[in-house]
């Protein structure tokens, strides 16, 4: 058997993404690509290592070391500008060797993972090792060559490698040696194709670069955002941007499946699908910074998954707008650092969470105030699904967090049917479509009265998590961004000190909710997690909006600081290890960063502007 380097993985945020809006690959700093799904973000892994090990699928290229010593990291590691493209450079005893990972925006080409090889100084021996692993690391590919190309083949799958340097294949494991020197360079790309189909144009790897270092830079040129921390907003645009599907219009949660919440824990899930509230919320961030083109087109996706039967409506999609995504464990996959089960698919989707018409609502709001064009098919959305609240809201419910300890009146769940409700109500004030105004105004009213009444703690100046609960919620912080009541409400200013009091014990990182521990918790899951990070922006966005601007500032420039060394974020942060938690990069994250930035450059400009007299 060919000996494989290591079976430690990289921390989390130690991976640079790179992607083609179809599908993602992570890359660690050793140079080992150990996840790529093709030819969707959705489909199963090729390389698999992630979860696992190198028996699991990785593509590593990389300064040579000896047999059985462990590969550096890189010495260097930026994305080249405003784009999608990673450099990545080694100083050697003999030189310096840069490589360049990324893959080109499809334009009715195979999906392509281009990997350039450049001779920065003296020379350095190279090495490029590949293992291909189908089925999420399970299907052992045949590899053969084809003239000067290298195939490897299983069921419907095969990738094609193409590079100008000689390999050689032993267990089903590609190396190829080689020596780059100054001013030289070797390209390597990957294509996949259906197994059956013509194999693929071979890649011109410098033509390749040079477009998709263009298509990223003009569009980041589409930027309307001139506030402060411009770098920090405009990578975490370009990381949205990159899970949008480009052929559908969908936005997937996260590239990634089943990366533990908790080292060594159960809540590992699958990300990889179209949530509608993160899809939806993660519009508004690409809206408020110019980006219309992308809700348009995600309107789009919505009109043709929901079709003209919202009242069925689900909570996520496959990208295609399929609604099946059976879970599943991966026994063959030991999981991240052994957090085990490994899943895929995603058994929330049954869920009821009453929480989502509100947000779709607010988006396409958002979108029309924002000059997205007037649609009708939009508007008879709208009323339908103001219908599915109406018919829905005196339930209880799954929750925003999708639990899976049974259904509660959720708090956060009543107060986005509010929204929902609301939105509409100022839509058909504004004659963009018509409706009953005062049975709308009738049921915000009866909706906003109930929560009032069931949710408030008089006693600890709160809302609760749901109706007659104790426990405190982190999406509560919500509350003054929805209009609900007032920012400067008694309620509300108590309810967000109350949540960053019990929630947040370093007044920096938020949890969720309590969790239990070894116990099964409330959630109906053992164990804890991670700080949610999406929650610690809402605290920001709170603290600014009930008058604290200069707190929301400093908590946000903490914030800033947890990003990885690429700018990325993950799901979750755990404080006591100072590590990333969770799925990544991830949409929620990178979202509530854009917000956040969009709300305290707003507020600050607004707070520099003298009152004029009368």
């Amino acid at each position: 058997m060919t000996t494989l380097r290591r079976s430690a993985r990289a921390l989390i945020e130690d991976y640079a993404l790179i992607g083609d809006m179809q599908t993602a690959a992570l890359v660690c700093p050793d140079g080992s690509m150990d996840w790529l799904c093709l030819p969707r973000f959705d489909s199963a892994a090729a390389f698999a290592g992630l979860l696992g090990t190198d028996q699991h699928g990785f593509w590593r290229i990389a300064p040579a070391v000896p047999a059985g010593a462990t590969a550096p990291p890189a010495d260097r590691r930026r994305y080249q500008g405003e784009t999608l493209i990673v450099e990545s450079e080694w100083d050697t005893a003999t030189g310096t060797a840069r490589v360049l990972d990324f893959m080109p925006p499809r334009e009715g080409h195979a999906p392509q993972v281009i990997r350039i090889v450049e001779g920065v100084s003296g020379t350095v021996e190279m090495k490029s090792t590949m293992s291909p692993r189908f089925g999420y690391g399970s299907r052992l590919p045949w590899i053969y060559d084809v003239g000067e190309r290298t195939a490897a083949v299983s069921g419907p799958d095969s990738l094609w490698l193409d590079t100008s340097v000689p390999g050689a294949e032993k267990d089903g494991v590609v190396q190829h040696a080689f020596t780059v020197r100054a001013g030289a360079c070797v390209a390597f790309a990957l294509s996949w194709q259906p197994s059956h189909a013509p194999a693929p144009e071979v890649p011109d790897a410098e033509t390749a670069l040079a477009l998709t270092r263009r298509f990223w830079e003009e569009w980041v040129q589409q930027l309307v955002y001139d506030g402060p921390y411009r770098d920090a907003v405009v990578r975490s645009l370009i990381t949205l941007k990159a899970l949008t599907h480009a052929s559908t219009g969908g936005i997937v949660a996260a590239p990634t499946a089943s990366l533990p919440e908790e080292i060594g824990g159960v809540r590992n899930w699958d990300y990889r699908y179209v949530w509608l509230r993160d899809a939806a919320v993660t519009l508004s961030a690409l809206l408020r910074t110019g980006y219309r083109d992308e809700a348009a087109a995600w309107r789009q996706w919505l009109l043709r998954t929901l079709g003209g039967d919202p009242h069925n409506l689900q909570i996520m999609y496959r990208l295609d707008g399929r609604r099946d995504m059976p879970e599943r464990e991966l026994g063959w996959l030991p999981g991240y650092e052994g957090s085990s089960p490994v899943r895929v698919g995603n058994e929330a989707v049954d869920q009821l969470q009453l929480d989502v018409p509100g947000e779709i609502i607010e988006t396409l709001t958002l979108a029309h105030e924002h000059g997205v064009a007037r649609c009708e098919n939009t508007e008879s959305l709208i009323l339908k699904l103001v219908d599915y609240v109406r018919d829905h809201w005196t339930k209880p419910d799954d929750g925003i967090w999708e639990v899976r300890g049974g259904r509660r009146h959720f708090t956060h769940s009543k107060i986005m049917c509010w929204v929902a409700v609301d939105r509409a109500v100022r839509l058909a004030e504004q004659g963009v479509f018509g409706g009953d105004v005062h049975e709308l105004v009738r049921l915000r009213d009866e909706i906003h009265a109930q929560v009032c009444e069931q949710a408030y703690d008089p006693v600890r100046n709160t809302f609760t998590q749901s109706y007659g609960s104790k426990e405190l919620d982190a999406s509560l912080l919500l509350l003054p961004h929805t209009g609900f009541l007032p920012a400067d409400d008694p309620r509300v200013v108590g309810t967000v000190d109350a949540v960053r009091r019990e929630l947040a014990p370093d007044r920096v990182l938020v949890h969720r909710y309590p969790t239990a521990g070894r116990n099964v918790g409330l959630d109906g899951l053992p164990g804890g997690e991670g700080a949610f990070l999406l929650c610690s922006f809402w605290l920001v966005d709170a603290l600014a909006l009930t008058g604290r601007l200069a707190e929301a500032e400093k908590l946000f420039e903490q914030l800033l600081t947890l990003r990885s060394d690429l700018g990325l974020l993950a799901e979750e942060y755990d404080p006591v290890t100072g590590r990333h938690l969770g799925n990544y990069p991830q949409a929620y994250s990178m979202l509530g960063l854009v917000n956040s930035a969009v709300l305290l450059s707003d507020l600050r400009k607004a707070a520099a502007v003298p009152v004029m007299a009368a």
